[in-house]
């Protein structure tokens, strides 16, 4: 069901697979809010969405239980595989990190990307906050002339995992921690 020419234009209700969650209603809610979506690219959900049923919906579509990036992803995937599988020359896989911060009271609920100086306190001591959020890494699919194919692969995390590590590296020598332990083994 998916068309195999390349295409430049954004993420589509073409790269949406309804089966991907077990329960077709799902698949084509993931389908409608996608459409709406990539018709108002940069807007803000509630201008794509139009009306307030389709805006709650939109909100409510990640917190079903069923629901996780694998499924919404699924599709998009598969899309690449096929578009890639059309190209004859050498395909490029570009990976890169992406953060993605909020302004938060509470960093344990979304998680934490790093600090950051905001200014000295009375005393001429650096202030730090916690910069809130999720990083996000990526591999983009494009043809040797930069066509975007899609997304290979994607993967959220927070820094809280590495978070020990990181602490570490003023003491010990970078080089003496197993690479399992550092948030470097997320590029291999």
């Amino acid at each position: 069901m998916h068309d195999s020419t390349p295409k430049t234009g954004y993420w589509s209700g073409h790269d949406v697979d309804v089966e991907a969650f077990g329960d077709k209603r799902l698949g084509k809610w993931l389908h409608s809010l996608v459409t709406q979506l990539a018709g108002a690219v940069g807007a803000p959900i509630p201008m794509a969405c139009q009306d307030w049923a389709n805006t709650k919906a939109a909100y409510q579509f990640p917190s079903n239980g069923t629901v996780g990036e694998a499924g919404i992803l699924a599709g998009h995937f598969q899309a690449t595989r096929s578009q890639a599988a059309t190209i004859d020359d050498p395909i490029l896989a570009l990976q890169d990190t992406t953060e993605f911060t909020f302004k938060r009271s509470n960093p344990e609920k979304t998680g934490s990307t790093g600090l950051t100086p905001v200014g000295r306190d009375l005393h001429g001591y650096l202030e730090r906050r916690t910069i809130c959020g999720l990083l996000m890494r990526a591999s983009l699919v494009i043809t040797l002339e930069g066509l975007p194919l899609g997304l290979s692969a994607v993967k959220f995390w927070t820094r809280s995992k590495f978070k020990d590590t990181n602490a570490l590296r003023g003491r010990i020598n970078p080089a003496r921690i197993p690479i399992e332990e550092k948030e470097s083994i997320r590029w291999l």
